[in-house]
């Protein structure tokens, strides 16, 4: 039988272990280059402690915004990078209007989201906010293939129902994904670009990861 993740416990999480991690999947910036100029308005959702708008403001882009769930990410990312607006999220709707963004940014995530419907609340909001022709940026994890991995796969399975979700030491739940589930996530977008990488994931262990680039129909 599958059972319901503790949101508020791995709120509690974030905010305490969060600001203490490093995040390396890289942004893409060539590639970005391609499809939004300096003035495109760039939405991060789970910006964390503000590492990619903070690259980005330093490539030229100015019209920038980060929201995340946690205090503390947030307090560290205005810290780190006052020229650039952050905002503490307390629901599921963002604070912008219909059809009023450029891109957004879902970097190591959909990770930290462990379910399906969790998941799908993000995207379509972030498919809400985005105009027409807008890009949809995800980095994130593969499903891996080595034995740690699939041994804590095969143990979380039957708890949670989904292959690839699985509870770390530290308390916190966290997904890897199947590319079909990515596929059926993001059926509203149009895919451009697909790239797989290699990363360190934030407790220092590589893994095998995937940006996915898609624009709204």
């Amino acid at each position: 039988m599958s059972v319901r993740i503790d949101l508020e416990h791995q709120l509690e999480y974030w905010n305490r272990e969060g600001p203490r991690k490093s995040f390396g999947h890289p942004l893409n910036l060539e590639r970005l280059s391609q499809w939004l100029s300096t003035d495109s308005r760039i939405l991060d959702f789970g910006c964390g402690y503000g590492r990619s708008l903070g690259q980005l403001f330093e490539r030229g882009y100015r019209n920038l915004i980060g929201f995340d769930f946690a205090a503390a990410m947030i307090a560290r990312a205005r810290e780190h990078f006052p020229e650039i607006t952050f905002e503490e999220l307390t629901g599921q709707t963002l604070p912008l209007a219909d059809q009023s963004i450029n891109a957004a940014l879902l970097f190591s995530v959909l990770t930290c989201v462990a379910t399906d419907d969790g998941q799908r609340a993000i995207v379509q909001e972030l498919h809400r906010a985005l105009k027409p022709g807008g890009l949809l940026y995800i980095s994130d994890l593969w499903l891996q293939s080595d034995e740690r991995n699939l041994q804590r796969y095969a143990r979380d399975e039957a708890k949670y129902g989904i292959y690839g979700v699985f509870d770390l030491p530290e308390g916190v739940t966290v997904r890897h994904h199947d590319p079909r589930w990515i596929d059926t996530l993001t059926s509203e977008f149009d895919c451009i670009a697909l790239d797989h990488i290699d990363v360190v994931t934030m407790n220092g262990n590589p893994a095998k990861a995937f940006q996915w680039f898609g624009v709204k129909a």
